[in-house]
């Protein structure tokens, strides 16, 4: 680890209090010009840090940038996470995808400040601006038979609802399959993928991304989402993005420890919004109206047509909307 990485470490460990230079360099085993030299390059990156005479360095409370040594000032000790922060990709989990192919260990993490190709289920993207958003994807080496990739997609939600309420205050609810909502509004997508060994049925390896829109984006939402999306913060103040991070890594890896169990099946239940609503099936060029009345133990939604039978709804397959 380099001077400018020990030295953004040393300042997240203590954000709003001011460190002096001489402690810095002692701290990292450096000069304090080099102390210096780091701070500027720091500064260049974007980062909001305050320096004070006779009192040193402070990194602001509003600075928000994401930077791995951000996040692990939230996350437990020994947690299992190897995470690289990018300011711009294609997609966390493209990039996830190729990393996962040259051999990354289960527990790799990408995180960008902005998505050029943001991934959403097929045939759409996720809307991915820079330094409003978190969006991170995770390399997994599940034990679970690929027919049950939707419940690390689930696990993926609970995980991402709990963290958002935790970190905000704010409720999350989710929109089954793979959506988190706010207000009324989507602030989450999560999308599942995994190449699979076509003799046993089982994961090689699996990226789980979620996207969350954390803070509104500066120019608002394009105009084919902007009746839809929506962000968990109401204005773009305050530095939550690391936290929330931390949070929803926390979070999902608890619940994937022991993810065939689907021990969390109850709470995303609880939360899954559609349940006893009306709504719309689409598959394919067909419309159908139901209603939303149950959710299976592997997460297929029942839905209820109008003459009163009853169906099964495989993940990936169908989309539904409220009426």
């Amino acid at each position: 680890m380099g001077t400018k990485e020990q030295l953004l470490r040393l300042l997240e460990e203590n954000r709003e209090r001011y460190v002096s230079g001489a402690a810095m360099a002692q701290a990292i085993g450096v000069s304090r010009n080099a102390v210096w030299k780091a701070v500027e390059a720091l500064r260049a990156e974007g980062y909001a840090i305050d320096a004070v005479t006779n009192k040193g360095y402070a990194l602001s409370q509003e600075n928000d940038l994401l930077s791995p040594q951000g996040i692990e000032r939230f996350l437990p000790p020994g947690h299992p996470f190897a995470i690289s922060v990018r300011k711009r990709v294609d997609s966390t989990n493209s990039e996830a995808r190729r990393r996962a192919a040259e051999g990354a260990p289960e527990g790799t993490v990408i995180v960008a400040e902005e998505q050029t190709a943001g991934k959403g289920r097929p045939g759409k993207t996720f809307f991915s601006p820079a330094s409003s958003g978190l969006y991170l994807s995770i390399v997994l080496h599940p034990t679970l038979a690929a027919d049950r990739g939707q419940f690390l997609t689930c696990a993926a939600a609970v995980a991402g609802a709990q963290a958002i309420e935790q970190v905000t205050g704010k409720e999350a609810l989710i929109k089954w399959v793979n959506d988190i909502y706010c207000d009324e509004r989507k602030v989450a997508g999560i999308l599942t993928e995994g190449m699979v060994d076509m003799e046993s049925g089982r994961f090689e390896h699996a990226v789980l991304g979620i996207g969350v829109n954390v803070k509104p984006p500066a120019d608002g939402f394009p105009r084919d989402i902007a009746d839809v999306a929506g962000a968990v913060l109401d204005d773009r103040m305050g530095a939550v993005r690391c936290e929330l991070a931390a949070a929803i890594l926390t979070r999902f890896w608890n619940l994937y420890r022991h993810v065939a169990d689907a021990s969390f099946y109850d709470e995303y239940r609880r939360r899954c919004f559609l349940l006893g609503q009306p709504l719309v099936v689409r598959q394919g060029p067909s419309r159908v109206r139901a209603r939303a009345v149950d959710l299976t133990p592997d997460f297929k939604l029942v839905v209820e047509l109008p003459d009163k039978t009853r169906r099964e709804l495989p993940y990936g397959e169908v989309s539904t909307r409220l009426t």
